[in-house]
C-alpha cells in the first residue's frame, strides 16, 4: 500500500509543475496545448509500442472509443488552463483549477462511480469539499490595500474564472470517463480488470494522445485562430510540457485502476500539485503577491490539501 501510495502522489509532482514549465517554454495559450500534445502523443506511443503491445494488452475499439473521447474533453480543459494562467498567473490559476478539480471530481466519483455508499461517508465527503472551496476562496482573495489597476483586475480575473470554468468540466470528463464506461458496461469487468487494471489504463494512453492532438488542432484553428503561428517555435518547446505531463498522466491512470487506491484516492491525489504550483509560481516565477495574501494562501493551500487527503481516504474517516 505504501508503495502505491508514492506511485499515486508522483501526478501531483508532474503536474504541479505543468504551469511553471509551460511558463517558462513560453509561447500563446494555442501553442502551449498544441505542443503539450505533441509530447503527450511522443510518450503515448511509446507506452503503447514498448508496454501495451508487448504485453497483448486488449486494443479494441472499445478502448480507442474511450481514450479518443477523453483525450478530446482533455485538449478543451488543457485550453481553457493555459487561458486562464494569461489572465490570473500559475499561482492562482492553479490553485483554482485544482479546488474546481477535486470538488468536481469527488462529486463525479460518489455520484456517477457509487464510490460514497453511506450517509457518513457524505457527511465528512461534503465537509471536505467545504474545506476545498473555502481555501480556494482565501488563495484566490486580492489585497483591498492594492488599489491601483482594480478595474483592469476585475477584467482579468472575471475572464480568467469563465476559463477555469471551461477548463474544469473539460477535465471532469478526462478523469471519470475510462471508469464511468466500466461502470455503464461499455467496457467490460474482465477488460478492465486484466492485470489488477494497468493494461487497461495503459492501452487508453496511446488512444488518448491521438485524440488529445486532435483535440488541440481543432481548438488552435478554430477556437483560438491560431493557425498561422501553431508550428512557430514556442510549440516545439512545450513538448517538455507534454512529457512532464504525460508522466503524472500515466501514474494517475495506473493508480485509479489499481484496487488499492481507485478513481477517487487517485485523482484526489493528483491534485495536491496545487502545492507545487502555488509556490513555484510566486517564487521560481516572481509572482508577486502581498504579505496579506500570502497570509490567506498558506491557509487557503492548508484547507485545500487537508480537504483532498479526507475525500481521497474517505473510507478510513467514516
Amino acid at each position: 500500500m505504501n508503495a502505491a501510495i508514492l506511485l499515486a502522489l508522483v501526478p501531483a509532482l508532474a503536474w504541479g509543475s505543468v504551469g511553471l514549465v509551460n511558463t517558462k517554454m513560453g509561447g500563446s495559450a494555442g501553442q502551449q496545448t498544441l505542443g503539450m500534445t505533441f509530447g503527450a502523443l511522443l510518450f503515448g506511443l511509446a507506452t503503447m509500442f514498448f508496454y501495451v503491445m508487448p504485453h497483448h494488452a486488449y486494443l479494441g475499439k472499445e478502448i480507442w472509443t474511450v481514450g479518443v473521447a477523453s483525450g478530446l474533453v482533455w485538449a478543451v480543459g488543457t485550453a481553457g488552463q493555459f487561458l486562464a494562467i494569461k489572465d490570473l498567473g500559475v499561482s492562482l490559476a492553479i490553485p483554482l483549477s485544482t479546488a474546481g478539480q477535486i470538488v468536481t471530481n469527488a462529486l463525479m466519483a460518489a455520484v456517477v462511480l457509487g464510490d460514497w455508499k453511506t450517509g457518513k461517508m457524505w457527511a465528512i465527503g461534503v465537509i471536505s469539499i467545504i474545506a476545498v472551496v473555502i481555501g480556494a476562496t482565501l488563495i484566490s482573495a486580492r489585497d483591498k490595500a492594492l488599489n491601483s489597476g482594480i478595474e483592469s483586475q476585475a477584467k482579468s480575473m472575471t475572464k480568467g474564472l469563465v476559463y477555469l470554468a471551461i477548463s474544469t468540466v473539460g477535465y471532469m470528463f478526462y478523469f471519470v470517463l475510462p471508469n464511468f464506461l466500466n461502470k455503464i458496461g461499455y467496457i467490460s469487468d474482465t477488460i478492465k480488470a486484466k492485470n489488477n487494471g494497468v493494461d487497461y489504463m495503459t492501452a487508453i494512453v496511446g488512444p488518448q494522445a491521438i485524440g488529445q492532438v486532435i483535440g488541440a488542432f481543432l481548438i488552435v484553428i478554430f477556437v483560438l485562430k491560431e493557425a498561422d503561428k501553431m508550428f512557430n517555435k514556442p510549440t516545439w518547446k512545450n513538448i517538455l510540457t507534454g512529457l512532464v505531463w504525460a508522466t503524472g498522466n500515466i501514474f494517475m491512470f495506473i493508480s485509479a485502476a489499481n484496487p488499492a487506491i481507485g478513481q477517487t484516492i487517485a485523482t484526489t491525489f493528483s491534485q495536491l500539485g496545487i502545492i507545487v504550483a502555488t509556490f513555484g509560481g510566486i517564487y521560481l516565477l516572481g509572482e508577486k503577491k502581498s504579505n496579506y495574501q500570502m497570509k490567506l494562501i498558506i491557509i487557503g493551500t492548508i484547507l485545500v490539501v487537508v480537504g483532498a487527503i479526507i475525500i481521497g481516504n474517505i473510507n478510513q474517516f467514516a
